[in-house]
């Protein structure tokens, strides 16, 4: 017996629980123009368009009533942050646009699961009281757990940077910099400029692999992958930069770490059924930290070394070997030089461990490159 389609509420029961939804979550009705805001917050029309735009949201017209209280206090707040000096006007954008884009992603994943839920029994939404009633229990506990884990890692973040200006700072006192050399402005940009480990670990033939899966199974592979990879980077003290469909970014404060982790997911990978093997690209050196994601040359050259990796095997730059260099916990080896976009003479190591011995794929240089 086939499944009934599911049922779509007539058009005057449809807007009364737009209408309902969106002023629960946004804690009341469009009240305001982009004129009215702007007169209410002190930010000027261009300035309010500028971010909300940066936010992800289309361009609303100057007399359509889209915004609401919430949104003026949004504004005010980001005044009273440049006042304070915390961050500036250009950074402010930046900031929007890195909160809108990681937040859009969480909320229509939410959505979602909430849409499903709803519809989990007859298919037909429930009247604007039952519904109403449902959204306001149901943010109260998201907005709780979101508040919560922002603030771990907050905490988390506060502690890795302490240490590292506590293991930075010179001993005696020191001279005042000179105006605009003390890097505060890069600072208060969202920048930050530090040396650190660069990993990506992806997963050899995903291409092929998802050309024989259903929807179903290729969830069950991405959902297997990322526990695999976000389990095994926090346990080794790393930092999952983002996940692009078959592929892992990851950063560590240093070159054990990496080496570690990249190891330790190359064993883990051996051991699954339903995923593949894995290889991985690891560098050293200075990287560029922007509202959550990793720039510079050492994150291109880490790119670039996954792209040769042979299955089951971790190449890691010279830069990375000589992090490592003395160490009798892992097992270097310096391959030939190879081309790669950007580098016509990119010079990797393999990394194994001492215990390791030869990988089964029979070899250990850089090859052509799995197809992805």
């Amino acid at each position: 017996m086939s499944t009934p389609p599911e049922r779509t509420p007539a058009p005057a029961a449809a807007d009364d629980v737009r209408r309902t939804i969106e002023e629960v979550l946004l804690g009341g009705g469009r009240l305001w123009t982009r004129r009215d805001i702007a007169e209410r917050s002190g930010v000027t029309p261009e300035r309010t368009a500028q971010i909300w735009h940066a936010l992800g949201f289309p361009a609303a017209d100057d007399d359509a009533r889209v915004f609401t209280d919430a949104d003026v206090e949004a504004l005010r707040a980001g005044e009273r942050l440049i006042g304070a000096g915390l961050i500036t006007e250009s950074s402010e954008t930046m900031m929007a646009r890195a909160l809108g884009h990681h937040l859009s992603r969480l909320a229509e994943w939410q959505v979602h699961t909430l849409w499903v839920w709803i519809n989990q029994d007859t298919g037909v939404l429930p009247d604007p009281a039952a519904l109403t009633e449902h959204a306001g229990t149901l943010l109260a506990e998201m907005e709780l757990l979101q508040r919560h884990v922002w603030r771990r890692h907050l905490a988390a973040h506060a502690e890795r940077t302490l240490a590292d200006a506590e293991e930075a700072a010179p001993a005696g006192p020191q001279p005042s910099p000179a105006p605009g050399k003390s890097g505060q402005a890069t600072a208060r940009e969202g920048a930050d400029v530090r040396a650190r480990a660069v990993g990506f670990t992806d997963m050899v033939g995903y291409t092929r692999l998802t050309r024989g899966l259903g929807n179903a199974e290729l969830v069950r592979v991405l959902d297997r992958f990322e526990s695999l990879t976000g389990d095994t980077v926090a346990e080794g003290g790393g930092q999952v930069v983002k996940t692009i469909g078959d592929e892992v970014l990851f950063v560590c404060g240093t070159a054990s770490e990496a080496a570690d982790i990249a190891l330790e997911l190359t064993a883990r990978a051996e051991t699954e059924r339903d995923l593949p093997q894995v290889r991985s690209g690891l560098a050293h050196g200075v990287v560029l930290s922007r509202f959550g994601d990793v720039y510079g040359a050492t994150v291109n050259v880490a790119a670039r070394l996954t792209a040769v990796a042979r299955p089951g095997t971790v190449l890691v730059d010279t830069a990375f070997a000589g992090e490592l260099a003395g160490r009798t916990d892992y097992a270097l080896k310096a391959l030939r030089p190879v081309s790669v976009r950007g580098y016509s003479r990119l010079r990797p190591v393999l990394l194994r461990s001492p215990r390791s011995g030869r990988q089964r794929t029979g070899g250990d240089g850089p090859g052509p490159g799995a197809p992805g």
